[in-house]
């Protein structure tokens, strides 16, 4: 067979194919002598046609099942961070792409600068079109990624792995011959360029940025000035002792010294309404409840989770939500709503060792207790000496709205309540 146009030759056995198949002689590479198309070259070309059919249809049932996909998929937003905030950080994608997730199973971690949350499915299925990675900031409402509803399978219960390059190219440095020549650097170069080989930038968290702008506006804005007392933790060590089986029997906590802290600050807060209120703008607002703020330190930074409504609690509810907001706050659980709204707060230090200190505002907020270490010392009692266990009471407070006996006249009423807790029972 020879085509009269091209002057291509096949062999009889690869034209009676070409014939029965109604191929183009022209299309099919020829290997024989003179380029002479053989039965060989005729069934390799069927064969790539064959290849090519089914890649397309492949690729077109791809391509359909990624719509279905699309059409059933379910749109994970970013959702309502809180009041007055618009924005987050994505810090961790918990679930990986391609990874099937269950109802309400948290599947991305996202960092405000005032809680760290995670957002849940919404529905059972494949995480599918994660629209945004690690560290990119998002508003409320934007696309994090969509689920695909369907049903746990084998295939879709391990992440989508992610293709490495296997080739690693080996670079062979061959000394370079260098004549003996006397180099003189100085010491002082050397020791620069090792610590900056030894120094490491990482980009502070959202929370760590607030922390740091909310302890500097209160240092700009407020007039604040810390007073300080001692107290003689003695009878509240006693009263501990005593009653702490019981408590924890009743209970199901342990008796904390926060509580009795929390107690008497409310007790002073009543008696000096000014250090339980805030300023807005040429007006003072007094708060006539009383939500107490509990400073709790976290890897992540400092937050402070709030007792709401601290005066209607009983000592073991208030030391029950004091644990509960420990542990909240280690797992990186707490809510918005567990930090809002505080009218005063309270900071043990000395939970770290801390002996002294100032503490700094919790804006709005006109007053902070610092709480210290219990340390024994040498005091005067009843002019003798005795070695009590002492602590360092330090009030941090807007100068603003509260004056300097109100003040001082708090800090004494927490102490007087400390060294004789039963003045909460009789309310003397």
């Amino acid at each position: 067979m020879e085509n009269k146009i091209t002057g291509k030759v096949a062999m009889p056995s690869a034209a009676k194919i070409i014939k029965e198949k109604n191929l183009d002689i022209f299309d099919i590479e020829g290997t024989g002598v003179d380029n002479r198309v053989t039965k060989g070259d005729v069934l390799l070309y069927l064969n790539q046609i064959k290849n090519e059919d089914d890649s397309k249809l492949n690729n077109i049932n791809k391509e359909i099942k990624v719509n279905e996909r699309k059409v059933s998929g379910m749109d994970v937003l970013v959702p309502v961070l809180g009041e007055s905030v618009v924005e987050a950080t994505v810090s961790k994608w918990i679930k990986k792409q391609g990874e099937f997730v269950e109802v309400d199973e948290p599947i991305v971690e996202l960092e405000t600068d005032k809680v760290t949350l995670e957002v849940p499915a919404a529905v059972s299925g494949i995480l599918d079109n994660l629209a945004v990675s690690e560290g990119d900031t998002v508003e409320v409402g934007a696309l994090l990624a969509i689920i695909v509803a369907g049903e746990k399978t084998d295939e879709n219960s391990k992440p989508t792995p992610k293709q490495e390059n296997k080739k690693v190219e080996e670079q062979t440095i061959k000394p370079e011959k260098v004549e003996n020549k006397q180099i003189n650097i100085k010491p002082e170069v050397v020791r620069e360029a090792v610590n900056n080989i030894l120094e490491e930038r990482v980009p502070m968290s959202r929370l760590r940025q607030a922390i740091a702008r909310r302890l500097k506006e209160a240092q700009n804005t407020a007039a604040m000035l810390t007073t300080y007392n001692e107290v003689d933790m003695t009878a509240l060590m006693e009263m501990r002792k005593n009653y702490q089986d019981s408590f924890e029997k009743k209970n199901g906590v342990r008796l904390g010294y926060m509580s009795f802290f929390v107690k008497a600050s409310i007790d002073a807060l009543s008696q000096f309404p000014a250090v339980n209120a805030e300023i807005d703008g040429s007006d003072i607002v007094y708060k006539n409840y009383y939500n107490i703020g509990v400073a709790v330190g976290t890897s992540q930074g400092l937050v402070v989770p709030v007792l709401k409504n601290a005066d209607k609690m009983s000592f073991g509810e208030t030391e029950l939500n004091i644990a509960n907001f420990g542990k909240k706050a280690k797992e990186g659980s707490l809510g918005i709503t567990d930090m809002a709204g505080g009218t005063f707060t309270i900071s043990n230090g000395g939970v770290y060792g801390s002996l002294m200190s100032s503490p700094i505002l919790n804006p709005p907020q006109s007053g902070i207790l610092g709480m210290h270490k219990i340390q024994k010392r040498p005091v005067a009692i009843n002019d003798v000496i005795e070695i009590r266990p002492m602590m360092y009471l330090a009030l941090s407070y807007d100068h603003r709205i509260i004056d300097g006996r109100e003040a001082v006249s708090f800090l004494v009423r927490i102490k007087e309540i400390i060294e004789d807790p039963r003045r909460l029972v009789v309310g003397a």
